[in-house]
Parts: C-alpha cells; structure tokens; sequence
C-alpha cells in the first residue's frame, strides 16, 4: 500500500475547534468581495456543505468561482494543498490560478490540486499505481501515458492476432467503442453481457487483451486514468479515505461537462466531507456526443441532499433582445433546472432573421453586412473591427461557401477550432488527385496519393520509383510505370500500383473531352480510387465531416468550367490570402464556439436536417433534438451587440438541388424580439415544395412574405448606407462583370454543355441558371442569349 510523503500529509479533522489562525484570518478585509452581485456574493460565502452554482451564459460564473477560491484562503477555510479545483482544459486552469493571484494580490502558490481530471488523476495514480492488475503483474509508478496513435498500433496488434480482417472492423473503431466503455467506468471485468458482442463478437475479449497488454508495457491510456482511480477508491476505502482527508474543499468548473467516470470520481473524493460546489449550466451541455452526461447536474440535489441551488442570472453579456430570443428557446426543452437571464444594458436591436435563396447567396449577403459593420455604415452597432465578428456554423462542410466567398473579396478571415476548408487532410488529398489527372507530371501530388488509400507501396517502392523515374529523365507517374515494366516491383503493392495507373490514364483522358462533365468526373475520381470508400470505413468521430467535406467540394466544381479552372482558382486564391491579418473574421463551429464571445455573430444554416441535424435526431431521438437545441442557445448567447440567423431555401445535397426546410427552432424564437429581414418571394414566389409547409407557421410566415424593401429593418439599412462614412480599404479586386451586364433575370441563354437554360439569379459575373438537368451556378462569359446559338426553344415550359 503506497502513502502520501510527508511534506503532503495532512489529517483532517472536522470535530475539532477553530484555530486561531484561522479566526484571525476571518477578520482580515476582503475588498475582492465589492462588486460582486447578490447571487455572486451568496455563491462566494456559502462555503460548506454542496452548492450547486447554477451559472447562465455570460452570467460571470468565473469571477464567482475563483473568488470562492479566493475567500477559502483569506478566511483560513483550507490550506492551498486542501483544495481540489478541476476544470476541463490546461488553459482554463491556468486562467483560474491567475484570477486567484490578482484577487488576493499575489500568486497563488501551493496549489497543486488546481488542474483538469487527468492531470489530477495522473498524480493520484502515480502514488497507488500497483494497485491496478495482480499479484503478477501490476501497474508501475513510472507508467507512460499512450497517445492515440500508439493506441491505435497496439490494437492493430491485438485485432491481427485474432485474424480479424482490420478492413472491415478498423482499429480506430474498437478504440472509439473502448473509450466509450471507459468513460462510462466499465473495466473488462465488469462490461454488460450485451456489449461484450459488440465489434462482431470480438468487443469483450479484445478489450481484456488491450487491458493486460498496456499492463505489460507499463501503460495507460487517457480513459485509464480516471478509470483506474475510480477502481482504487472502490476497492481500497482505506486509500480514498487518505484522499477524502486531503480535499477539505472541492470545486468543479463546467460541471455540465461531465461523463459518468468523472461524475463517479467526485461523488467519491466528495461523500465524507460533502464540501462540493459544482459550477455549470445544464443548458450549455452540448457534448453529449463524447460521453458529457446533461443528468449529472441535473440530479445534483438528489446526489446531495440538502444542497443549497444558486442561479446566477444577471448577464453582463448580451442585450436584452439577445437574452429574450435565447431564453424562450430554451424553454421548449423539458429536460431542464430552469432559470430566467436579465441584464441592465440597454435594449439594442433585435435579433435578426433573414432567408436566402441559396448557400451562395447567403454567403454573398453576410460577406456584404460585414463589409458594412467594417465600414461603420450600420449606425446601431457602430464601426466595428473584423476581429468583432463571428460566424458559428453547425458543420464544418458549411464552411467552404463563406471562405470561397471571402477569399474572392478579399475579406480576411480565421478558422478557429480547426483548418482552413482547403488546408484539410482530406480536400488537399483530392485536390492532388485532381492535380495529378490534369497535370501528370505533377511529381508533389503524385507523392502525396500514390500510396491513399494504402496500396502496400511504402518508403521503399517509392523510392523505387524515383530512382527509376530520375535515370530515365520521366516523370513520377511515368517511372512508375517504368518500374512496372522493368519488374522492379512485386507482389499486392505492384498490382495496386497497376490498378492506380490505369486509372490515372482513363480518368486524364475524361478531362480532356469536353463531353465529360468534369464534376462526375471528379466524384469518379474519388469513388474508383478507392479515397470515398477510404473515409466510409474509417470508424473516427469525425469520418462523417471529411465524408461532408467531399461533398462540398464537388459542389465547389460545379461554379467552373473544369478542373483546370477550380485548380487555377484555389491556387490563386490561397496564394493572395497568405500572411498575417491585422483584423480577420472569426469563422467556426458552433461546440467550438462555447466560452467565446463577439459583439456581431452570424448564425447561417438554420434548416431542419442541417439544423437541427438530422444525424443527431435519428441516434438520439429527443435527447439529441434538445441537446441541439441547446447548442442554438449556446450559438445566440455568443453574441454582444447583435446576432443574425439565417436560413437557405435551396441547398446542393449529394450532387442535386433541394428544397430545406427552415429550422423548427426559427418558430421558437419569441417574435417580439425577432426582426425579419427576407427578400419577397423566397416561398411565396413558387419556390418549389418549400412553399407549402414553410407557410403554416407564423414566424415563418413573416419571413416568407416579407417584402423587405418596405420593411423597417430594410428602410434603416438603405438610411444608414446613404450616410457613408469613408469606405473600406483593401486589396483591389478585379471582377469582370460586363458579361452580366447583358443579362437580366429571366432570360433565355445556351450553354454548351447544358444546353438552355433560364437565368434565376445574377450576381457580379455570375450567373443562376436553372437547365432541365437543375440548377447551375455559371460565369456570365460562358454562356450566350439563345437566341444567338440557334438553339431549340421546344423545352420553354410556356
């Protein structure tokens, strides 16, 4: 049995009287407590006993807890090695340490229990790590922590030993099933009989083996740290007894947070004493996805029996029109504590609602409104800087439109939370396919894909080739087929190499004949590789956006000519984005977005099946419909000053036009605080099927029938625009728009390949064309009036 070293031991006794120290202390001034509100400061002294600090966005939940922090170690409540304080990121800790130095006036030092569950947990570990495993073999103090890609190699391993076909059943997925197993605290001892057959079967034996190897390498994995502490305290009373002396007080950040072995671990560490207080929102709780528990804080006052409930409500965020939209959202869910976000700013504007005819156009009109906060021509909110403004997206697929649009403007912009659309793994790696058929003596690309998916041609074949390939004077493409030839390849990796050339010569020939679409072509490219196919397998979490990603960037093909025109395109556009931005529009996903705040947030997408998402409600029913509703509450509460939804009425899904729906949570939204700002006719016009449905709700009826040149809204825009103030400056941009000058909406044009079509809508040089085929988005220069072409007027539907 391992103890604690002496410099750390420290017995607690709660029977014993007062020191005088510590009376001493309660008389000290405690200036950190002015400017606290009412529930602040209630939260701030109510120090024994569990609390839960009910928290809502903006509400200062931070300040509350670091400042409890802070009055624990003025009045003598504890010592700083007596205090666990957990959050759930390094930098979120390390903002609390110094919250807590400036509060008291100095750095806090001695604090070494002040961190996230795993960092605490590997310090926990270290002291009783031969308690985990037997007699024979057992867990020693300098373990190693395995990363995920040591993970994933081992159980590559274990799965090969068992002569599973790792194709079919890939290692990432037994991983993503194991960690989910390990969140939930279930070691291979204890899983339920029903979910030892999952894997094929194979689950509940592979997860004993993985178990007992890492016990062999004198290894964890992250899931084992807080797994492995939980299991000690169960077994060891004794141990947890020793824990339970030490942490006099205990605070939990983001409590909402929190999956069952973490919910676990506290409810242990805190039964004896009962000293906990637990900060968070239950309806911010969005990452149910990764194994958050929204129950956890919803069952605090049943886990805790006489537990004293604080809501913090007043914001010090948003506006009230901000906190009204949000707050009756919210309240459609049932699964919730409830409370009711104030604040004394000012009333502001409205939350605003506008729908698009498309993605495109929805992009063009945000880019435009940024243009104008940039330039200070909407007086409501002022100048504002780029870095003012975001843009929260429910998936990162939606991404591409407003960075192709940015791009094309010159608008600076960041990603957060991730990379750029086309700096992704997967866009880049189709974009070298791409390369390579245009262009075969592309030797970078041919490089970066020759070996994705894996054909069995590692290092050495590749270097292979190249020797070839440089002896001769050829390209890489064409030494590979030299070395083909010569015989200097073998076995799987040489008839893969075969299977990949041919392919290359068919697919270069389709993009030279002018009769091939370059956009099937481009989704052939994909298939036949075998790169689609590739991701459909790969079990990961985030498998599904790369497979979304794709998508979106077939959808992009479809606005030029060919390939060589999109290649060109992205090359260019990427190359002028280069370099540091002073001020940049922030651009990410809304669970990326949690804890952040703008003063001007754009929320587009709204649509049912986009959003809410349609994945979500079909794994989750409605558990997932109100955690995506949460996450709309979580979207709008970013916001300062003013926050815009949007919605498209037409979408390209899987390669077709379709008809979205607006998102059921538009109608939720109290209309006293909602602004409408539609263009007339979106549905009412004869939009397609949209129209009907859309229709019998009263929120999407004002936005359907809207005629936003006499709305106020619109009237104030068009005032404000008058009143310029100096314009915006940036890098000139040149747009060749005279083609279009020539069109008007409604003309009949003949386009090569299409044939003729009817122009639906026209923006700068390009054009919306609808084709028997569906709708196109065109330049203006490649196509001309009907009239012109000779072309058959048969197909005119009047």
């Amino acid at each position: 049995m391992s103890e604690f070293d002496d410099t750390d031991a420290f017995q607690a006794a709660a029977s014993s009287p007062v020191p005088l120290s510590q009376r001493a202390l309660g008389a000290r001034p405690a200036p950190y407590l002015d400017g606290l509100n009412t529930a602040q400061r209630e939260a701030v002294e109510a120090l024994d006993g569990p609390v839960l600090l009910l928290a809502g966005a903006g509400t200062g939940k931070t300040r509350a807890l670091t400042t409890r922090i802070a009055h624990l170690l003025t009045l003598g409540k504890a010592r700083p090695g007596q205090i666990l304080a957990v959050t759930f990121t390094n930098k979120a800790a390390r903002e609390m340490k110094n919250r807590i130095g400036r509060l008291l006036g100095e750095m806090v030092e001695g604090m070494p229990w002040l961190g996230t569950f795993h960092s605490i947990s590997v310090k926990i570990l270290r002291r009783h790590a031969e308690l985990v495993g037997d007699a024979t073999l057992h867990l020693k103090p300098s373990f190693t922590i395995l990363d995920t890609d040591d993970q994933i190699r081992l159980l590559k391993q274990l799965i090969a030993a068992e002569n599973i076909d790792e194709k079919r059943w890939p290692a990432r997925q037994l991983a993503g099933i194991i960690d989910g197993w390990k969140n939930r605290c279930l070691t291979p001892v204890n899983l339920p009989r029903g979910e030892e057959r999952a894997f094929d079967g194979w689950g509940g034996r592979l997860y004993a083996a993985y178990q007992r190897r890492l016990l062999e390498l004198n290894a964890v994995d992250f899931g084992d740290l807080l797994m492995h502490c939980v299991s000690i305290f169960q077994a060891h009373p004794d141990v947890l007894k020793q824990w339970q002396d030490r942490f006099r007080y205990i605070l939990v950040d983001e409590y909402q947070d929190t999956n069952v072995a973490q919910y676990m671990w506290l409810r242990l560490l805190a039964r004896a004493h009962r000293n906990i207080c637990c900060v968070g929102d239950d309806d911010q709780s969005i990452y149910g996805w990764r194994g958050a528990e929204v129950g956890n804080i919803l069952r605090f006052e049943t886990d805790f029996p006489g537990a004293k409930v604080i809501r913090l409500e007043q914001n010090y965020r948003s506006t009230p029109h901000i906190l009204a939209a949000a707050s009756g959202l919210i309240a459609a869910n049932k699964g919730r504590l409830g409370k009711t976000l104030w604040t004394d700013a000012d009333e502001g504007e409205p939350v605003r609602l506008i729908g698009h005819w498309d993605g495109e156009a929805e992009a063009r009109w945000i880019g435009e409104e940024i243009e104008a906060f940039q330039g200070g021509h909407r007086h409501a909110v002022g100048r504002r800087s780029l870095n003012d403004i975001a843009i929260l997206v429910r998936a990162s697929h939606q991404m591409r439109a407003f960075e192709d649009r940015f791009m094309a403007i010159g608008l600076p912009y960041r990603v957060i939370g991730g990379p750029r659309f086309y700096e992704r793994q997967e866009i880049r790696d189709a974009m070298a396919y791409f390369r390579l058929v245009v262009s075969p003596a592309d030797d970078l690309a041919f490089e970066r894909i020759v070996n994705v998916p894996k054909r069995g041609l590692g290092d050495k074949a590749v270097q292979t080739i190249q020797r070839e390939a440089r002896a001769r004077g050829l390209s890489l493409l064409e030494g590979a087929a030299a070395t083909l030839a010569a015989g200097a390849l073998g076995g799987k990796g040489a008839a893969a190499l075969r299977v990949f050339l041919e392919g290359m010569g068919r697919w270069h020939a389709d993009a030279l004949d002018d009769r091939v679409s370059h956009v099937e072509l481009a989704e052939r490219i994909l298939d036949e590789s075998g790169y689609t196919a590739m991701w459909q397998n790969e079990k990961s979490p985030d498998a599904p956006g790369r497979l979304e990603n794709l998508k979106e960037l077939i959808k992009a093909l479809e606005e030029f000519e060919n390939l060589q025109g999109f290649l060109e395109h992205v090359a260019l556009v990427m190359d002028n984005d280069k370099g540091e931005q002073a001020e940049e529009v922030s651009i990410m996903t809304l669970h990326a977005a949690k804890g952040l705040e703008y003063p001007i947030v754009f929320l587009p997408g709204w649509e049912d099946g986009l959003f809410p998402s349609q994945r979500s409600m079909d794994e989750s029913g409605m558990k997932g419909l109100e955690e995506e509703r949460r996450l709309a509450y979580v979207g709008i509460t970013r916001g300062e000053a003013l926050v815009t939804i949007s919605f498209a009425g037409n979408r390209r899904m899987y390669g077709q036009w379709q008809s979205s729906m607006p998102s059921r949570f538009i109608d939720e939204l109290p209309e006293d605080h909602v602004e409408v700002l539609t263009p007339p006719g979106l549905y009412g016009g004869g939009y397609g099927a949209a129209a009907q449905p859309f229709a019998q709700s009263s929120m999407h009826d004002r936005a359907a029938h809207a005629d936003v040149y006499n709305s106020p809204g619109w009237k104030r825009m068009q005032q404000r625009g008058a009143e310029r103030a100096q314009p915006v400056h940036r890098a000139p941009i040149t747009i060749d728009a005279e083609p279009a000058a020539k069109y008007a909406v409604g003309d009949r044009v003949f386009h090569q390949k299409f044939g003729n079509g009817t122009i639906m809508g026209i923006a700068e040089d390009t054009l919306t064309v609808e084709f028997p085929t569906g709708f196109k988005t065109i330049k203006a220069g490649y196509v001309q009036p009907a009239s012109e072409a000779g072309g058959s007027l048969d197909d005119v539907p009047f």
